[in-house]
C-alpha cells in the first residue's frame, strides 16, 4: 500500500519495529526461564493483534447553554468500535449527533464524559493526526487559490512535503486535472467536494473520516467518489462514513451502526441487521379491501394492490393471508427479499419511538 514504508504500528512510541520486537524477545526470553516452557509456548503461539481504528467507550456530550438553562446532550454514553480495516457508516435522522461524534473521535469537541482511542491513541495526538484524512461536512476553502496550491499547503500543515507531483496525481484521481490551474472560488459544489477528498487522501491516510462526502456530487460523480473509497478500503485503509445517501452507504460500507437521540440503537455487519426481519412484497388483484388488509397487518405499497409486510416467521405471513382471503382479497404475486438499509433504519427508529 502507497505509504506503509512510513507507518509506524501503534504501540511502537516511536521505536522502530525491529528495535521494538527485539527487546520484546528478549524480556520475554528472560520471563520464560523463570516461568516454564509451558507459557513460552503459549507466548510462541500469540500473534500480533491490531488495535480497533476507533474505539470509545461511555461518550457523552453536552452542550451547555446561558442563563442556567439545561444543556442539549447530543451524545448520551455511546460505547462503538470500528475494526482496523473496514468500511464502517453511521447512519440515523437529522440531530441524531453524527457529526458531534465524529468531531469527538477528531479531538475537535471534547467530550463531557467518556474515552475516546483512535488508531491506538489519543485523537489529540499530532502523530495519531498525522495519519487521519478528514473531510468535514461544511467544507470551507480559499476562493482565490488554485486547486495545486491549495493541496501543497495542507501537505505543509500535515507534515508533508509539499509534492507538485503527488498533488497533481490526486487531482487526477479525483477528476479535477482539467481544473488545476482555476480559482476555487469558480468552483461548483461538486467540485469543492471532489477537492476536499483530494486533501482528505494526502499522504495515504491510515483512517479516512468522511462527512457527508457526495453531497452537491451528480450521479456519475458518486460512482467515481464510491470506486475511490473501495479502492482505498481494499489497500486496507479504514474509512468511516456519515452520508445521508443510504443506497450509496450500503454500496461501500460493510457495518454500520444506527445513532439516534445521541445514542447507539443498533450496530454491526450490514446481512446481519437485515436478516432477522425479511420482507414480503405482495402484490393483490384489484377490488381488494384496503382497510382490512391494513387491520392485517399489511403495510401499503407505492402503487396500488402493492403492501408490503415483515415477518421472519413464515407462521406470521400464512396468518396475514389468512385474514386478507377472509376478506376477499387474491394474491396474485409474492416475493421475499432482506431489508434494505432504509428499511433497518425505519424499523429501528420505530422500535425505539
Amino acid at each position: 500500500m502507497e505509504g506503509c514504508e512510513n507507518w509506524t504500528p501503534p504501540g511502537f512510541l516511536g521505536q522502530s519495529p525491529r528495535t521494538f520486537l527485539s527487546r520484546g524477545c528478549e524480556e520475554a526470553d528472560a520471563v520464560d526461564s523463570v516461568q516454564g516452557p509451558a507459557i513460552a509456548r503459549r507466548r510462541r503461539r500469540l500473534q500480533w493483534v491490531s488495535v480497533p481504528a476507533i474505539d470509545v467507550r461511555g461518550l457523552q456530550k453536552t452542550y451547555r447553554r446561558a442563563f442556567g438553562r439545561r444543556g442539549h446532550e447530543a451524545l448520551r454514553g455511546v460505547d462503538l468500535t470500528v475494526p482496523e480495516g473496514c468500511a464502517f457508516g453511521l447512519i440515523g435522522p437529522n440531530g441524531a449527533g453524527k457529526t458531534t461524534f465524529i468531531k469527538s473521535i477528531l479531538g475537535i469537541v471534547q467530550p463531557t464524559a467518556g474515552t475516546v482511542r483512535v488508531l491506538g491513541g489519543s485523537p489529540e495526538d499530532p502523530r495519531i493526526r498525522a495519519r487521519i484524512g478528514y473531510l468535514p461536512e461544511r467544507l470551507h476553502l480559499p476562493g482565490a487559490w488554485t486547486a495545486l496550491a491549495f493541496l501543497n499547503t495542507v501537505a505543509r500543515l500535515k507534515g508533508l512535503p509539499a509534492d507538485r507531483a503527488q498533488s497533481q496525481r490526486l487531482l487526477e484521481r479525483v477528476g479535477l486535472t482539467a481544473v488545476e490551474g482555476r480559482r476555487i472560488g469558480g468552483y461548483s459544489k461538486g467540485m469543492r467536494q471532489r477537492l476536499g477528498l483530494a486533501a482528505a487522501l494526502l499522504g495515504a491516510p491510515s483512517l479516512l473520516v468522511l462527512d457527508e462526502p457526495t453531497d452537491g456530487i451528480d450521479p456519475l460523480g458518486r460512482m467515481e467518489v464510491r470506486g475511490i473509497l473501495q479502492e482505498e478500503v481494499r489497500r486496507g485503509t479504514t474509512l468511516f462514513l456519515n452520508s445521508h445517501l443510504l443506497a450509496e452507504t450500503e454500496r461501500v460500507c460493510d457495518r454500520v451502526a444506527i445513532l439516534a437521540n445521541g445514542r447507539v440503537l443498533r450496530e454491526g455487519r450490514l446481512e446481519e441487521l437485515a436478516r432477522p426481519r425479511p420482507r414480503w412484497t405482495l402484490r393483490f388483484a384489484p377490488g381488494l379491501d384496503e382497510a382490512a388488509l391494513v387491520a392485517a397487518g399489511f403495510q401499503r405499497g407505492n402503487t396500488e394492490g402493492l403492501y408490503h409486510l415483515e415477518a421472519e416467521d413464515p407462521r406470521v405471513l400464512n396468518a396475514a393471508l389468512d385474514k386478507a382471503r377472509g376478506a376477499g382479497a387474491l394474491l396474485v404475486e409474492l416475493t421475499r427479499a432482506g431489508q434494505d438499509l432504509e428499511s433497518v433504519l425505519t424499523s429501528t427508529l420505530g422500535e425505539a419511538a
